[in-house]
């Protein structure tokens, strides 16, 4: 028995491009094994070819390396429309690649939403030095069928999409599998987990809202009462709420002059301008806390300020293009998922009585066109809930304390599972900005979910693992989303 000399050099190059980072080399498999032949063809093959010999899987195109060591591909992968019923025709689902080495672990992004157009690394794929695959959620343009049945627009059939395409890659990317996402991003990966757990050896959700029971939203309220060190921020942004309503007339007329001058439209979904100014100013308190903080409250303009500082300010923490037809018309799938499974917070506005014209304007239902508006079923969610709690495992959740999407969270079952608040912090919060002792827990767990032996450990305190790349990881993919949305 003998090593070919091509094997040989490929697993000394292997090693040695290992060995830069402080990582063990991979074992040489027995000559003549099943496992020594299947190290030989993974070796000799470059990532293009065994990308291409995956049914259904199309390369869409290879950018420029975004850091050295690192390939980055778009992709799509063909899904059926109906999983429980695949002769009903398929779509493709869009995805990318961010390539490191199939000896590193994988990293499951799920955005859900639509699939950042550039290569970042998630915060788990820096800590993990891993390679990640980013996944556009269903029915998202263009990873929406032709006719689209939206029906099939629910938490069970993504969780689906996301299982063919973890089982169509880890023939490649045979390491561990980590999942993860922010904020819808950060639910869908619960979803997969919950329908298909042994798909991941773990899962970090960020800022992941949890609305178990819709009707019962009163964690909401409760929250806007007791956010921040004070009363003082939040009385702030409620006079300003109501001032705005009180100059509705001048604000609207300014709204519909600012559309006409933008190409903006209220036809599909609200109906007058005057319908979407009401529902972005209900918004204003909940934008500034989601991507805001507590120290920026100086900002918030007094009631006696000038009607173009309350648009400014407005426009700046809400955005007035967001609610007309050309803003929230993108995020109908997000909508008709919160209409008919997620959920939706509903406030009372009690500090606004008296200035509403539009009744019940707070739910998902209003931000839909009338033809995809649809009852809500309450049974995903509890189902959901109820198996976190009882028998998930390997579950790290991370929320920001003045984060208004974390006022329902999820309950962690404790096994192997953690739930860490980041004081202070918005919906932007993520491991980096726990408490040390907590920042230092998670990513102990998350490395240990992941497979890293003590020497990449070592790597990781020598400051090799979890280093900062400039352009990977200076962009957060949420950045692309308004501030309304999970």
């Amino acid at each position: 028995m003998r090593i070919t000399i091509r094997r040989a050099v490929a697993v000394v190059a292997a090693a040695a491009s290992m060995a830069a980072y402080g990582l063990a080399a991979p074992a040489l498999a027995e000559p003549g094994s099943a496992a020594a032949t299947w190290q030989a063809h993974q070796a000799g093959q470059d990532i293009v070819d065994r990308l291409e010999q995956v049914d259904g899987l199309t390369i869409v195109k290879e950018e420029p390396p975004p850091a050295p060591g690192f390939r980055f591909f778009f992709l799509t992968y063909e899904q059926p429309i109906d999983h429980e019923r695949p002769w009903l025709g398929t779509f493709q689902q869009r995805f990318s690649l961010l390539h490191r080495d199939t000896s590193r672990p994988m990293i499951l992004h799920t955005t859900g939403y639509g699939m950042p157009e550039r290569a970042f690394r998630a915060e788990p794929t820096v800590l993990l030095d891993g390679n990640q695959i980013s996944v556009e959620q269903r029915f998202f343009t263009p990873s929406r069928p032709e006719n689209a049945d939206w029906t099939k627009l629910t938490i069970k059939q993504a969780a689906a999409d996301h299982h063919r395409l973890v089982q169509a890659l880890k023939p490649i990317y045979h390491k561990k599998w980590i999942a993860t996402g922010a904020s819808k991003g950060g639910m869908t990966s619960v979803y997969h987990r919950r329908f298909h757990p042994e798909d991941v050896d773990g899962v970090v959700a960020y800022v992941a809202p949890n609305d178990v029971h819709n009707n019962a939203d009163r964690a909401y309220d409760k929250f806007f009462e007791q956010v921040g060190s004070s009363r003082q921020c939040q009385d702030a942004l409620e006079a300003l709420q109501r001032e705005a309503l009180k100059r509705r007339d001048e604000l609207v007329e300014r709204y519909e002059d600012y559309a006409r001058q933008h190409g903006l439209h209220f036809d599909r979904v609200f109906g007058s301008a005057d319908k979407a100014f009401e529902m972005t100013v209900l918004d204003v308190a909940w934008a500034f806390w989601q991507y805001w903080l507590e120290e920026d409250c100086d900002i918030v303009p007094e009631p006696t300020a000038s009607t173009d500082e309350i648009w400014e300010f407005i426009d700046l923490v809400a955005g007035f293009d967001f609610y007309a037809d050309e803003g929230i018309l993108p995020y109908a799938p997000y909508y008709y998922q919160a209409a008919t499974q997620l959920g939706w917070p509903t406030l009372k506005f009690k500090h606004l009585k008296g200035l509403l014209r539009y009744p019940k304007l707070y739910q998902a239902n209003s931000s839909l066109p009338p033809e995809l508006r649809a009852k809500h079923d309450p049974r995903p969610m509890i189902d959901v809930d109820r198996w976190v709690k009882r028998k998930s495992k390997q579950m790290l959740f991370v929320y920001g304390e003045n984060d208004p999407w974390g006022a329902e969270p999820f309950t962690d079952s404790g096994r192997d599972s953690a739930t860490f608040v980041a004081p202070g912090a918005n919906h932007g919060a993520n491991i980096a900005a726990l408490r040390p002792e907590d920042a230092e827990a998670a990513t102990a767990m998350l490395r240990r979910w992941a497979g890293v032996d003590a020497q990449t450990a070592r790597a990781a305190a020598a400051g090799e693992l979890g280093r900062h790349i400039p352009g990977l990881d200076d962009w957060d993919p949420r950045e692309q989303r308004p501030a309304l949305v999970p």
